[in-house]
């Protein structure tokens, strides 16, 4: 019987595992941590966003440059499949106002535990066998006869670290889902960097995807006491990368002890990250009242308040106060603070210079990664026939909303059904 060894137990690699079992393939599935999922788990606190309900052009257009080849995954399993999928383990989803699909429970946990039932005790196919606190350490050259070719595979052969000491493990395919290099403690370490490149894989820098930013300077010890953990609400940013590549979004963000991330730094991160890695630190314009024009602003700030202080007159007239009080402060000196033409014009285009991105580590997901281009389409590493990479390993990245793990799912539903196709090609 053909036997497949999948390593890493994230939603890449699951979806390989349940692909392979289910066609009859005997599947040992090795992790690291103890227990399965855990970024999964993690990701799905706050609510468990599965995909995007939006038409599929613009869907494909979140992944950059990488759209044409996640769209190819799509083809296969796309963000309709996602919904399907889920409903087949007895999860029901809808749709929330921001077109983002949700478990109708909002929990990631009930919809991996009936996933795990299904892959241990499937109605067809063969049980998943799951070895937990197994660490891949990387290939294992076994003392045996060369093959027909006079080659022995020895990247079908792996040496793991486990409780009981070390072990060897051969298969004959092998799907690699080990995840980028964001939140090392919940297994994605990027440790399989230099394994892959030895062999004469082409892998991209690690680098953070949806992540935040420092601001210059740092902000106050005031502002930080204050404000660090408190959310920017209704604001919009615009930023013009050197390339002349403009982005302009509105949404919701939050200052931290250092600078700023949130949803809607995380949609920009990967214009200002490769902006400040080429030109060094970047300036965004923050529009604190999106919904009102430059004219109805200047005439607020302009209209007589009397003996009421400043901040009183802009929390009367504008309605800013808390944090967007205080970043303009920050922001602006005082002199320009007391300029009603500048000050209205800082509240609709204040400048925020950013100089780096957060650590990888803090980020919630990398870019970068196993090039496609060493790749078949069948997610196959070319130098490494019967190994097969999927998941975050693989060189692309997207915003959150769904999108980063309808691509793992994909992805390994693509690694899943490349490695079925190599092990029945092969001879028995």
């Amino acid at each position: 019987m053909k036997k497949v060894v999948v390593v890493g137990a994230g939603p890449a690699g699951l979806m390989a595992a349940e692909v392979l079992s289910s066609a009859g393939v005997a599947v040992q599935l090795f992790d690291a941590m103890p227990s399965i999922g855990r970024k999964f788990l993690l990701a799905g606190k706050g609510g468990l966003n599965l995909t995007h309900s939006e038409p599929a052009d613009l869907f494909a257009s979140r992944y950059g440059q990488r759209r044409h080849q996640i769209e190819a995954l799509f083809n296969a399993f796309d963000a309709a499949s996602v919904r399907d999928w889920a409903a087949s383990l007895g999860i029901e989803t809808f749709v929330g106002s921001s077109g983002r699909v949700f478990p109708t429970d909002m929990k990631a946990a009930p919809l991996l535990r009936a996933w795990l039932t299904r892959l241990r005790h499937p109605k067809n196919g063969l049980p998943v066998q799951f070895f937990m606190r197994h660490c891949w350490t990387g290939w294992h050259k076994p003392a045996s006869e060369p093959d027909q070719d006079g080659q022995v595979a020895s990247h079908t052969w792996l040496d793991f670290e486990t409780p009981q000491g070390p072990i060897q493990v051969q298969a004959d395919a092998v799907v690699l889902a080990l995840g980028g290099g964001s939140w090392a403690r919940l297994g994605s370490t990027g440790a399989w960097v230099p394994w892959l490149q030895a062999k004469g894989v082409a892998v991209a820098p690690l680098l953070p995807a949806n992540c935040g930013f420092d601001v210059q300077n740092g902000w106050s010890e005031y502002f930080v006491s204050r404000f660090a953990g408190q959310p920017f609400k209704s604001v919009a940013i615009t930023f013009t990368n050197a390339q002349g590549l403009k982005f302009v979004r509105k949404g919701e963000f939050v200052a931290t002890a250092t600078g700023v991330e949130g949803s809607l730094i995380y949609a920009a991160s990967s214009l200002l990250r490769d902006d400040i890695a080429a030109h060094g630190p970047v300036t965004l314009h923050l529009d604190l009242l999106p919904d009102m024009s430059p004219e109805r602003v200047l005439a607020e700030v302009q209209h007589p308040r009397g003996s009421r202080s400043l901040s009183s007159h802009l929390k009367s007239r504008l309605h800013i106060e808390g944090i967007k009080a205080a970043i303009l402060h920050e922001l602006l000196s005082k002199e320009l603070m007391h300029d009603s033409v500048q000050l209205a014009h800082a509240i609709k285009a204040l400048p925020m210079t950013l100089t780096a991105a957060r650590p990888i580590d803090e980020a919630i997901s990398s870019a970068g990664g196993v090039l496609f281009e060493g790749m078949t389409e069948q997610l196959m590493l070319e130098p490494l026939p019967g190994v097969f990479c999927a998941g975050e390993m693989l060189d692309w990245e997207a915003p959150t909303g769904g999108y980063l793990l309808t691509a793992c799912l994909a992805s390994g539903a693509g690694a899943g059904h490349g490695a079925l196709a190599f092990i029945s090609d092969k001879k028995p």
